[in-house]
C-alpha cells in the first residue's frame, strides 16, 4: 500500500483482522462493546509483540550490537509514525508514557513546576479521575487552585460559564477531548484559542479520541496531548505525550535515571536531549514498537469512514434504547460519538451488566471513573456501550434484545 493509500472501510475486513472477536461466551458469539475501557488487537499488533520477544528482544539506546541496534532502530521508527499520525513536528515532540494517566501526571510535575502559588487550572465537570487527581494534588502542592467549567443535562460544556472562568491567572485548561461516560465531543479547538488568548496552556485528553477521529495537533494548537496505546489497538502499558518542543524545553525532567541524563557526577548532572529528557529508565521497548504497528494499521484505513459507521451505531443503539419505559440516556450533547450510557429506574447497573455477560456481552457498569459527573446526575453509575469500527449494526440489535431481556428479568 503506498504512502496515503486507504483501504475502502468494511467493517467484515476489518473484524478478520482481530482474533478475539472470534470466540464464544456462555456459548454466544461475542459481542464486544467495552472499547471505551480498552480495545482489542489486530493480528499485526500480536504479531509484532511476538516477534520482538522471539527475536528483537535487547535493551535500546545503548548497546552496540546488532539486536540493540534493531530493537533501537524499530523503537524510533514507531516514534516517526506516531508523530505523523498526529502531525507533530517533529519526532522530540513524541513522548512515550506507561498510557493517559502517566502522561497527565508528567505534564502536573513537570510543567507544574513552572507554576507559582496563587495560579489556576481549570478542568471540567466531565473529566475522567486522571484528569482530576493530579490536578488537585498539584494545586496542593504548589499552592493553586482549580475551577471545574460546569456541564448542562445533555452533558455539554457551558460555554459562557467556561469562559467566566478564564482570566489573567489561568495557566493551564485540561479538558477531554471525548467523554469516556457522555460520548461528548468538546470544542478543543475553540478551547484552545480561548486559553491562549489569556496566556494559559491547553492539554487535551485523547484517551477517548485518538481512535475514533482525526487527529491534527498543529491545527488543535493544543499544547499537550495524551494518549494510551491499550485504547487504539495497541498494548497495555504504554501511552504517548505530545508536547510543543519549546514548552518541553522549558520544563524539568519528571524523573530521573538512566537514558534522560547526558553527564553524571556526585555534584552535578545535566540532562539529555528531548525526547529523552523525559523517559528515564528501560522504556517499553515492546509496548513502543508495538503502538507504531497499531498506529500504522490505523493510518492505512479511512478515519473518516470509520468516524462515521461509529457515530451511526451510537446513533442506532441510542435511538432503540430510547424506547425503553423508565430508561434514561446519560450524555445526549448534540456532538457525540462512539458511546452510549443508560440508567434504568429500579434496576441497578451491575445487574444489568451481568445479565448481558451471561449473552455474551461485554459491556462496562459503574461510575467509569467519573464519580463526580455520576453526582451531577444523582446516579450511582450507568451501563456503558462504547463502540469501535469492529463492531455491527447486528450487534446492536442483539444487545438491544439483551437489554429487553435483561431489564424483564430484573422487575
Amino acid at each position: 500500500m503506498t504512502e496515503g493509500t486507504k483501504k475502502p472501510f468494511s467493517v467484515r475486513e476489518i473484524r478478520n483482522e482481530f482474533p478475539a472477536l472470534r470466540q464464544l461466551v456462555y456459548g454466544k458469539n461475542l459481542i464486544y462493546f467495552d472499547n471505551g475501557a480498552t480495545s482489542q488487537k489486530p493480528q499485526v499488533v500480536l504479531d509484532a509483540i511476538n516477534r520482538y520477544y522471539s527475536k528483537d528482544n535487547a535493551n535500546i539506546h545503548r548497546g552496540v550490537h546488532f539486536m540493540s541496534q534493531k530493537a533501537t532502530t524499530e523503537f524510533e521508527e514507531a516514534r516517526i509514525i506516531i508523530q505523523k499520525y498526529l502531525n507533530a513536528r517533529t519526532r522530540e515532540e513524541v513522548i512515550f508514557t506507561k498510557g493517559t494517566t502517566d502522561g497527565i501526571n508528567l505534564v502536573a510535575n513537570s510543567f507544574g513546576e513552572l507554576l507559582s502559588a496563587g495560579d489556576e487550572i481549570i478542568i471540567t465537570a466531565m473529566e475522567h479521575h486522571s484528569n482530576i487527581v493530579p490536578w488537585q494534588m498539584l494545586c496542593q502542592r504548589k499552592n493553586l487552585t482549580l475551577r471545574v467549567a460546569p456541564i448542562n443535562k445533555k452533558g455539554e460544556l457551558i460555554i459562557e460559564e467556561f469562559d467566566k472562568l478564564l482570566n489573567s491567572k489561568t495557566k493551564l485548561v485540561a479538558v477531554t477531548h471525548i467523554s469516556n461516560t457522555l460520548g461528548t465531543i468538546n470544542p478543543v479547538k475553540e478551547l484552545a484559542q480561548k486559553a491562549h488568548a489569556v496566556g494559559a496552556k491547553i492539554l487535551v485528553d485523547g484517551a477517548q479520541s485518538i481512535q475514533h477521529m482525526p487527529i491534527d495537533v498543529i491545527d488543535m494548537d493544543c499544547d499537550f496531548f495524551v494518549f494510551s496505546g491499550h485504547k487504539v489497538f495497541g498494548p497495555t502499558g504504554i501511552g504517548v505525550l505530545y508536547g510543543k518542543e519549546t514548552l518541553l524545553d522549558r520544563m524539568p525532567p519528571y524523573q530521573g535515571g538512566g537514558d534522560m541524563i547526558s553527564k553524571v557526577t556526585f555534584e552535578r548532572t545535566t540532562y539529555n536531549e528531548l525526547p529523552f529528557k523525559f523517559e528515564a529508565g528501560t522504556p517499553h521497548i515492546a509496548g513502543g514498537i508495538c503502538l507504531g504497528e497499531a498506529i500504522k494499521f490505523l493510518s492505512g484505513l479511512d478515519i473518516v469512514a470509520i468516524q462515521k459507521h461509529e457515530k451511526e451505531l451510537a446513533d442506532y443503539a441510542q435511538d432503540l434504547l430510547d424506547t425503553f419505559e423508565d430508561m434514561t440516556i446519560i450524555g445526549e450533547a448534540k456532538k457525540k460519538t462512539s458511546v452510549v450510557s443508560f440508567s434504568m429506574e429500579g434496576v441497578h447497573p451491575f445487574d444489568i451488566g451481568t445479565l448481558l455477560d451471561k449473552q455474551g456481552i461485554a459491556v462496562r457498569t459503574g461510575h467509569h471513573c467519573t464519580q463526580p459527573l455520576m453526582d451531577f446526575f444523582g446516579i450511582p453509575g450507568t451501563v456503558r456501550a462504547s463502540f469501535a469500527f469492529y463492531n455491527t449494526r447486528e450487534e446492536v440489535d442483539t444487545f438491544i434484545a439483551a437489554v429487553e431481556k435483561s431489564i424483564n428479568m430484573l422487575r
